[in-house]
């Protein structure tokens, strides 16, 4: 199935401006003072809304012990897949690698029946990066892994982890709207179970575009096209998942709701129902989205 039912979610200890992946998010804006319980309301009113609407979370807290300003994101350093275990990821960011917490690892193993894990942060020793969910965006249905490739975002790691799962890339280069490259696919694509939502205008070059426009459609689901503009509004940044019914929901924040259009929102609404989440002072600060706070277990 394309959408899980079950969510990992990372309760900050130290959310923050982290200096050292700014360097290549520059969704972050680093505003004066401390944002840490901010956060957490924004945080807790999320996973409110999850629970409101049946949907499973487990919600862990990061570890109070260690500065990581970016825990409330753990989709970049691990992901679940029923046939294949955990996977660990390789992270830009030398405080991100800390977020690889061995009790939040045990924890997890004990909730998650293949505990098989299989850890390519041995990639990090060559500066080589692919950063999980955020790097790649998986069409579970059809086993293949959509990459747009950049300093967190490398081809070999992604290669490595297409040989493990069977899974086939499909990469290309994606900029933003002022022509800088974009960090994590994740920002201006999702795939759900009956169509893919993706701005089309980022990928420059023609051959990447017609490529990857073929590969969706010989996947049978329908394109819902985003601009630059609503990319710098997290509008790229949005998962489908499944409640305890099997009933199906997209999830994204105010603010991509807010910029998508009366036909986007309608197409969309024509799969699921669209839930969304006030999560701004995360945005803004922590440079991620709904998205990129949600780690699927298979």
């Amino acid at each position: 199935m394309q959408s899980v039912s079950h969510l990992l979610m990372i309760k900050p200890s130290h959310f923050g401006f982290n200096v050292e992946t700014a360097a290549n998010n520059y969704f972050q804006q680093n505003i004066l003072g401390n944002h840490q319980q901010k956060a957490l309301k924004e945080f807790e009113a999320f996973v409110t809304l999850l629970q409101k609407n049946n949907i499973l979370v487990t919600v862990i807290n990061d570890n109070n012990d260690t500065i990581t300003p970016d825990a409330i994101f753990p989709n970049n350093w691990i992901s679940f897949d029923e046939e294949n275990g955990i996977f660990l990821y390789p992270m830009f960011a030398l405080n991100r690698r800390l977020e690889r917490d061995e009790s939040i690892l045990e924890t997890l193993k004990r909730n998650f029946s293949n505990q098989k894990i299989t850890d390519l942060s041995y990639f990090e020793n060559e500066n080589k990066f692919l950063e999980g969910t955020g790097s790649m965006i998986l069409d579970r249905i059809n086993k293949i892994a959509y990459a747009s490739l950049s300093p967190r975002t490398n081809k070999e790691v992604l290669d490595e982890f297409c040989r493990l799962t069977t899974y086939t890339p499909c990469c290309f280069t994606a900029v933003d709207s002022t022509g800088k490259i974009i960090y994590h696919t994740n920002v201006m694509m999702c795939v759900a179970d009956k169509y893919v939502v993706i701005c089309l205008e980022s990928i420059k070059n023609s051959v990447e575009l017609n490529t990857i426009k073929k590969t969706i459609e010989h996947t049978n689901k329908e394109i819902i096209e985003l601009t630059l503009q609503q990319i710098n509004c997290f509008a790229g940044n949005m998962l489908q998942v499944k409640n305890k019914d099997g009933m199906i929901y997209l999830l994204m924040s105010t603010t991509a709701h807010q910029s998508l259009t009366t036909i986007q929102l309608e197409k969309l609404e024509k799969y699921n129902p669209i839930l969304h989440a006030n999560i701004n002072t995360i945005e803004t600060i922590g440079g991620g989205s709904v998205r990129c706070m949600l780690a699927e277990i298979v």
